[in-house]
């Protein structure tokens, strides 16, 4: 899904009608996954985060961001989801209330990712003995 981009090369910002219908397209698939049982052997036993869902300006198009629960298999999961995207779609036809039903791509959320990153980043102790200097240089 492409976005416009200003003149800086940014991503245009997403307009309150898309990050609504993302909001609701997000809740709906959550609950879908909380109560469905699936046969895809990605899914099965599987608890998954979904952060964001993405909506393209026409809403005829979502991409949902997810994060399986412990990191672990991200790929798989998400490669689940895509060969389970025609059911969900059909589940999601049934308890939204929009005018299209968005065709589903999933992606995996690469911000938790970089939590961890950071996180490790600052229990390094080089990095943490310049965090506990003051701006003059002296111990604080």
């Amino acid at each position: 899904m492409k976005h416009k981009s200003n003149n800086r090369g940014e991503p245009a910002p997403l307009s309150q009608r898309q990050l609504r219908a993302g909001e609701l397209v997000r809740h709906a698939l959550v609950d879908i996954l909380r109560e469905e049982e699936f046969a895809e052997p990605a899914l099965v036993g599987v608890s998954v985060t979904i952060s964001q869902v993405r909506m393209s300006p026409d809403l005829r198009h979502a991409t949902a961001y997810v994060e399986p629960l412990g990191g672990g298999n991200a790929q798989e999961v998400v490669e689940g989801l895509t060969r389970a995207s025609k059911f969900l779609r059909g589940r999601l036809g049934r308890v939204i209330d929009m005018k299209f039903t968005p065709d589903l791509k999933f992606r995996h959320d690469e911000s938790f990712d970089e939590v961890d990153r950071m996180a490790k980043l600052f229990d390094d102790p080089r990095v943490r003995q310049d965090l506990e200097q003051d701006d003059d240089g002296e111990e604080a």
